[in-house]
């Protein structure tokens, strides 16, 4: 069981109480700190093993253990009958240990009793756990997916440092489309640095208002080189950017969760080139089949309507436009010879009628009964005198002849018929 150090009466009794005029010895705060950190308990840390070289018939060795993804390290010390066969630099390892300071140089460093390398088995379990956890997430959701743009106005390239993923995305895509404009960011592609590369790097293509893409790449490799391309906070990342991503990392069997977040996954840096342009070549083969294309199907059209009109030209109302207009003034010609001829028919019919008429009148007429020896008397106020009592001896009268008057003075009036005498 561990005592607690002893702190001189004449001394702040904490840390805390400490002022510049009353302040702590160096060593009473080493021996504090050793204290403290000899309470804690035994843990399991995970990281990469640098710096070790085996010192022959030493009973203790030392090495470092790096963080897998900061620049954070620290010195480990472990018998030499624990350690592990094969231990070496660029191993993956977890390690038991227990934290210890020490007082006289200051240092922190781990006592460590057992060392067990990380196999492959280990590395895909964790990847396939996290990968379960993102998609339960629904961060490799088909709809969360950004297409692509057809022509983009720049392309951002996120690549290792005279990689030859890089020059296969590079070439390829100018090969295509020469005019390809790149922003290109080369990083650690493999290690502990990658991701704490790749991330700045991503962040700033994304924020940059003209980049349309931004393409990941990197060759081949192992699955230890490929692990930060699995790491969790660069899938979360990719999964947050406005920019669509692309991922070409390896080669077709090559599946890293880089590749499940990404909008579009290729299966290398020369399919990445493929998949962001356009083949100028191909699209100016394309322009000219659909030229050929619209100009047979106008040149088809135009001939249909050409044929269209011709059939219309040949109609009798287009081959001769008067022809109707001909019959029409054929039928007003004869119509009107019809009407000339009846009202003729009909004035003479109705002459004719008049004339009879005419006859009729005139035989029916006083004057024609006059022209026959007839006369009409009349009296002096213009009456007929048809009757004997209506004229008295002496009464002056008119005789109306056929030519003329005659002024006549009665002698005697005799009643009844006078040929009856």
């Amino acid at each position: 069981m561990l005592t607690s150090v002893p702190i001189p009466a004449d001394l702040p009794a904490t840390a805390l109480e400490t002022t510049a005029e009353r302040p702590w010895p160096l060593r009473l705060l080493s021996a504090k700190m050793k204290e403290y950190i000899a309470r804690m308990s035994g843990i399991w840390i995970e990281g990469e093993v640098i710096q070790f070289v085996v010192r022959p018939n030493a009973k203790t060795q030392f090495f470092t253990v790096k963080d897998l993804e900061e620049d954070v390290s620290i010195t480990v010390s472990i018998y030499t009958h624990a350690l592990p066969p094969n231990l070496e630099s660029g191993n993956r390892v977890v390690v038991y240990a227990k934290p210890s300071f020490w007082e006289k140089r200051g240092t922190l460093n781990l006592w460590a009793t057992e060392i067990r390398h990380v196999g492959l088995g280990d590395i895909l379990a964790r990847i396939e756990e996290l990968k379960n956890r993102l998609a339960a997430e629904g961060l490799f959701d088909e709809a969360l997916k950004k297409p692509l743009p057809f022509l983009p106005r720049r392309i951002g390239l996120v690549a290792g440092r005279n990689a030859e993923g890089t020059r296969d995305v590079l070439v390829n895509a100018r090969r295509r489309l020469p005019g390809a404009d790149f922003e290109v960011r080369e990083v650690a592609v493999q290690g502990a640095a990658a991701v704490r590369e790749i991330l700045p790097a991503l962040a700033e293509l994304d924020a940059m208002e003209d980049v349309d893409v931004i393409v990941i790449a990197r060759g081949g490799g192992s699955l230890e080189d490929l692990l930060p391309f699995s790491d969790e906070q660069l899938v979360r990342a990719v999964a947050a950017t406005r920019t669509p991503v692309v991922s070409a990392i390896g080669h077709e069997r090559d599946v890293p969760l880089l590749d499940l977040v990404a909008d579009v996954r290729a299966s290398t840096p020369t399919d990445a080139a493929r998949r962001i342009v356009p083949d100028i070549r191909e699209e100016l083969a394309r322009i000219d089949n659909d030229r050929a294309r619209l100009r047979a199907a106008l040149g088809g059209r135009i001939e249909r309507a050409q044929a269209d009109l011709e059939a219309l030209r040949s109609r009798p109302a287009l081959a001769s436009p008067t022809a109707a207009l001909d019959v029409r003034r054929q039928d007003i010609a004869q119509l009107r010879a019809w009407l000339h001829t009846h009202l003729e028919r009909r004035i003479e019919a109705d002459e004719a009628k008049l004339a009879g008429s005419v006859r009729t009148l005139r035989a029916l007429s006083p004057q024609s009964t006059l022209e026959r020896g007839y006369s009409i008397l009349m009296d002096k106020s213009g009456s007929v005198v048809s009757r004997s009592a209506q004229a008295a001896g002496g009464d002056r009268l008119a005789a109306v002849l056929a030519d003329g008057r005659l002024d006549v003075t009665v002698n005697e009036t005799t009643q009844g018929n006078p040929d009856a005498r």
